[in-house]
């Protein structure tokens, strides 16, 4: 079995890696960090945002690429990258896209064990996971669940007021983590609603 490391690509080498030489603090306790993944066997996408309040700031993105033709070295290769990229960056939350029922089943199959290996890698960090479909995500950044790629670029590109576009895998992986960032408001609005409710 052939062994090779991963490439991993920050979409802002001055924020991210390989440029940290160390973790990324968060800037205020209240803070939460937000790492969103869009798995994928050959390109995982990585994003990071900061939420505080109603304020949500960005703090890196990029890829993961992997090499080789070998599948179990390349699962290793997301693993291990995954896992620096917590380690550099200490998120609180991690959101996930969820596999979606691909036509070709092995590709399916390819794509459930690289999402699989990517949260395998932040399970050791004590990290919350959450989930959302690809609808959820497109919904909650672009008003529509039918939205492509593109839409969902120029969406993140200007939500997050990057200097830059986005790739698209990193901006879909932002997109996880913007979508994760609006369903936790809308719980704390909801509990404080119902808290106010309770008490009158």
């Amino acid at each position: 079995m052939t062994s090779s490391r991963s490439t991993v690509t920050p979409t802002s080498p001055t924020r991210c890696w390989p440029g940290c030489s160390g973790p990324v603090s968060k800037p205020v306790a209240e803070t939460r960090r937000i790492l969103g993944i869009d798995p994928g066997s050959r390109v995982t996408g990585f994003g990071l945002i900061d939420v505080a309040g109603g304020k949500t700031a960005y703090r890196a993105s990029g890829v993961v690429r992997t090499k080789g033709d070998d599948f179990p070295a390349r699962l290793r290769q997301i693993f291990d990258a995954v896992a620096e990229i917590v380690v550099l960056h200490e998120p609180d939350i991690v959101a996930v896209e969820n596999v979606f029922v691909a036509r070709n089943a092995s590709s399916a199959l390819k794509l459930g064990q690289a999402r699989a290996a990517a949260l395998c890698a932040t399970f050791s960090h004590d990290v919350e996971v959450f989930e959302y479909s690809p609808r959820e995500i497109k919904l909650a950044v672009v008003g529509t669940g039918g939205a492509d790629k593109e839409q969902v670029q120029h969406m993140i590109h200007a939500l997050l007021g990057l200097d830059r576009m986005p790739g698209a895998d990193a901006a879909d992986a932002l997109a996880v983590a913007v979508c994760h960032a609006h369903q936790r408001r809308m719980r704390v609005r909801v509990e404080e609603s119902a808290a106010l409710a309770g008490s009158q």
